[in-house]
C-alpha cells in the first residue's frame, strides 16, 4: 500500500505546494490553498509515458474530416453545440441548484431514443431517476440508470453496457480509489475528470458532466476542470421566473456567441423559439416609464422592455434600484442625462428594470434606458410601435451599435413601426418593407423627438 502525504492544493488552477503559501504562483490568486491528503497509487491500467508510442507527422499529411455528431432531439441544445454532440467530446453543464441542470440532462437521454445512454447519478436514486423520468417528454427504452459515485466500478459497468453517450450526475461527486481525498476535493475533481477524459477519447463516447458551481457563481473545483473539457455550457436564471439561459462559455466544435431560452414547465424544459414574444407585454393602452430595447445576446436578437419609475425622493437621500441593468451603469446615464441634456435627477429616487428576469449588458439598450426614465419622469408615454438601439457616450451622443441589421430585421419581424439608432451608422444595409429608420446624433435631438 502507498504511503499517504498531505499536499496543499490550490482551488483555482490545482496546483500543488509542499506547504501552505499565501498566494499562489501559477495563477497568482490569494488564499486558494487548502490542504488535501491524497495517496498516489499507480493503477494498472494507467497510460505510461512511453508505453504507446507516437511520431510527428506533417499537418499536410493529416486527413481532416468533419466531426461525427449525434443529434440530441433539443433543438437549442444542437444549436449551441453547432449541430450535435461530437464523438468522443467532454461536455461540462454547471449552473446553479435547481435551475435545471439534471432535468436537461435526463431528457436528453430521454429525448435520444434508439440509442444507448447510460445515465450514472451521484445524488439521486433510481427512484427518484424514475419518477422524474415520467414526466419528462421522450420515451427511450434504451436508457440504463446507474446509482454510483466510485468511477471504477462506473468504468465497468460503462464496458460493459457499451453506451452511445454517458451522463454524469455530477462530476463533484465522484470519486477513484486513486486518492483518499473525500468527493468534491480538488484532487478527486481534477483526477476524475482526467480519466473521464482518457475514457471518451478512447472509446469515442462522449461523455456529459453535470458540475456544481460556487456562491460567487464559478463552476467548482480546479480550473483545470474547465481547460480539459470540449464544450462548458453555463445555465443561468431567476427561480422566480420560468425562463433558462443556456450560454456556451467554451465550445471547440462551435461558437461561444450563441444563446439558448428554454422554459421550465411541469413536464421538463422547453424550447423557447422566438423570445422576444415572451418578454415584450404589448399594453393596451400608453404607459409611461417602458420603452423597447431592440438588443442582442451573442448573434441572437430579440427584443425587450426596460421599466423606469421616477420618484420624488421621500427619505431625503436619493435611490437608486436597478434589476437584470448595472446600476452603475444607471448612475452614469443617470449624470449624462443631467449634465448634458439638463434634466435635475439628482433629487429624484430612480428604479430600473428589465422585464423577464434577464441580465442584459449590452450597451445597446442604453437609449432605451435613458427614454424609459424621461418619459417617467415627464410621465408622457413612448408609442409603442418604437423601439430603440443605441449607446450613450458621457458627452451626450449616441453612439452606433454593432449588427444593426439584426436588430432592424427583428423589429420589422415584430411588427414594430419605427427604429430610432444612432446617427453615425455608415453602409448600413435597410431590409426591404422594414420600419422607418429615426436617426439622432445626441441626446436633446431624442427629447425633440419624442416628448416636444
Amino acid at each position: 500500500m502507498s504511503k499517504a502525504k498531505s499536499v496543499y492544493v490550490c482551488r483555482n488552477c490545482g496546483a500543488e505546494s509542499a506547504k501552505w503559501i499565501g498566494r499562489c504562483p501559477s495563477c497568482q490568486e490569494w488564499n486558494t490553498y487548502i490542504e488535501e491528503v491524497v495517496t498516489r497509487a499507480k493503477p494498472a491500467d494507467a497510460l505510461v509515458a512511453g508505453k504507446k508510442g507516437s511520431s510527428p507527422v506533417l499537418i499536410g499529411d493529416v486527413e481532416a474530416g468533419p466531426e461525427e455528431r449525434m443529434v440530441t432531439g433539443i433543438g437549442e441544445l444542437d444549436r449551441l453545440l453547432g449541430g450535435g454532440i461530437v464523438k468522443g467530446s467532454v461536455v461540462l453543464l454547471g449552473g446553479e441548484p435547481g435551475i435545471g441542470k439534471s432535468t436537461l440532462a435526463l431528457q436528453l437521454a430521454m429525448k435520444m431514443e434508439g440509442r444507448r445512454v447510460l445515465y450514472i447519478s451521484g445524488e439521486e436514486s433510481e427512484q427518484q431517476i424514475k419518477m422524474r423520468a415520467e414526466r419528462l417528454p421522450g420515451n427511450n427504452t434504451e436508457c440504463y440508470i446507474l446509482s454510483e459515485t466510485d468511477l471504477g466500478n462506473i468504468l465497468t459497468h460503462a464496458a460493459r453496457v457499451k453506451p452511445a453517450i454517458m451522463v454524469v450526475d455530477s462530476v463533484q461527486t465522484l470519486t477513484t480509489g486513486q486518492l483518499e481525498s473525500p468527493a468534491g476535493s480538488v484532487s478527486q475533481v481534477r483526477e476524475c475528470s482526467a480519466m473521464l477524459l482518457r475514457y471518451a477519447k478512447t472509446t469515442g463516447i462522449p461523455v456529459i458532466l453535470i458540475g456544481h458551481i460556487t456562491k460567487d457563481g464559478t463552476l467548482a473545483g480546479p480550473k483545470v476542470l474547465e481547460h480539459i473539457v470540449d464544450v462548458v455550457l453555463i445555465f443561468e436564471g431567476d427561480s422566480n421566473y420560468i425562463y433558462r439561459l443556456l450560454r456556451p462559455s467554451k465550445n471547440r466544435f462551435g461558437s461561444t456567441s450563441e444563446l439558448g431560452i428554454f422554459e421550465m414547465m411541469e413536464s421538463g424544459l422547453k424550447e423557447v423559439a422566438n423570445p422576444s414574444e415572451l418578454f415584450l407585454n404589448r399594453h393596451d393602452e400608453a404607459l409611461s416609464g417602458v420603452a423597447i430595447a431592440a438588443t442582442i445576446d451573442g448573434v441572437r436578437p430579440f427584443m425587450i422592455e426596460t421599466q423606469a419609475l421616477v420618484s420624488t425622493a421621500v427619505y431625503g437621500t436619493p435611490q437608486r434600484s436597478s434589476t437584470g441593468f448595472d446600476v452603475r451603469r444607471l448612475n452614469m446615464l443617470l449624470a449624462v442625462l443631467e449634465k448634458r441634456a439638463g434634466f435635475r435627477l439628482g433629487t429624484r429616487d430612480v428604479f430600473m428594470n428589465i422585464a423577464g428576469g434577464l441580465r442584459v449588458t449590452d450597451p445597446a439598450i442604453d437609449l432605451a434606458v435613458i427614454t424609459a426614465v424621461l418619459s417617467s419622469n415627464l410621465d408622457i408615454a413612448v408609442p409603442g410601435e418604437v423601439c430603440f438601439a443605441g449607446e450613450i457616450g458621457l458627452s451626450g451622443e449616441i453612439r452606433p451599435v454593432p449588427r444593426v441589421e439584426q436588430r432592424i430585421r427583428e423589429a420589422a419581424r415584430l411588427g414594430f413601426e419605427r427604429i430610432l439608432i444612432s446617427k453615425y451608422h455608415r453602409k448600413t444595409v435597410l431590409p426591404k418593407n422594414g420600419p422607418e429608420i429615426i436617426t439622432a446624433g445626441k441626446i436633446e435631438t431624442l427629447v425633440k423627438h419624442l416628448f416636444s
